[in-house]
């Protein structure tokens, strides 16, 4: 129970300075900028997904988390959040490394990942643009939300929303890692073992746990060539380390949380199953 609680707290707190950069930031824009700060990210926006998808390849699952925070507050558009979620690497690239996979193997993957975040997220983007989708919500819908009392100062807000949402994710993490601690990975291999038409089906959905548990097992079973590239890269593309499950803390519009896991969990396993027939 000790280690779960010590594994638990060691992965929030790893979160902790990129959510509070991520509240200071949105704080800032809400508080000391003007419209035209406003109107330069929004023209911004329009190749904010490379940017985005370039930063979420880093070997980390914070930069997800904070993402998430940033389209609540409508800082980032729903293309950059896409793109962000899809080339998140969460433990993937360690695990390879660790395991000496080859150099050019991991590079593949990685560029993978970046290129169908960028992809993926202008062309979103790009469609609603044209739909004109109204641009609903700020910061300022999350303070009165979340009680904040923003009216003390940006830093004070920024830690007050930080300390709110690691403790949220504390608290899943640590429900999560004890689920996983008395059922054990092996659940997890089971389900992916050998599944060689369902395999990117059924990986999608083990990428959408919000734990690293997910990347772990999936990258160790396509080593050991239990999981083909298809499979792998499906369950990949889904893991976005805890950004969805900030999402749903943060974005109080359910529908529009559910229609964004969908939209990423269908992205990831279509690129997955196109990718199982590429000759790579």
């Amino acid at each position: 129970m000790l280690h779960i609680v010590e594994h638990s707290v060691i992965d929030s707190i790893k979160l902790i300075p990129f959510l509070f950069l991520a509240y200071l930031a949105m704080e800032y824009l809400e508080h000391r900028t003007g419209n035209g700060i406003r109107r330069w990210l929004k023209n911004a926006d329009k190749a904010a997904p490379v940017m985005g998808s370039l930063l979420g390849a880093v070997p980390q699952c914070g930069f997800s988390a904070a993402a998430s925070n940033l389209y609540a507050g409508r800082v980032i558009t729903l293309g950059t959040l896409i793109a962000i979620y899809l080339s998140t690497s969460d433990e993937m690239l360690p695990i390879l490394i660790s395991e000496r996979a080859p150099f050019k193997e991991i590079v593949g993957i990685l560029l993978g990942k970046a290129l169908l975040g960028m992809t993926a997220g202008l062309l979103i983007d790009l469609i609603r643009r044209r739909k004109k989708a109204e641009d609903r919500g700020s910061i300022h819908d999350i303070c009165e939300q979340e009680h904040c009392h923003c009216e003390k100062g940006i830093l004070s807000s920024a830690l007050t929303h930080t300390a709110q949402i690691a403790f949220f994710i504390l608290l899943i993490t640590f429900i999560l890692n004890l689920v996983l601690h008395f059922s054990g990975d092996d659940i997890l291999e089971k389900l992916l073992r050998d599944r060689a038409v369902l395999g990117p089906v059924l990986a999608g959905f083990v990428g959408l746990i919000p734990n690293c548990a997910g990347s772990v097992v999936i990258t160790r079973l396509y080593l050991e060539g239990a999981l083909s590239l298809g499979a792998t890269m499906a369950g990949l593309f889904t893991g976005s380390g805890v950004g969805v499950l900030v999402l749903f803390r943060v974005n109080h519009n359910r529908r529009e949380n559910l229609k964004i896991l969908l939209l990423l969990y269908g992205i990831g396993v279509a690129a997955g199953i196109v990718m199982g027939f590429l000759p790579v």
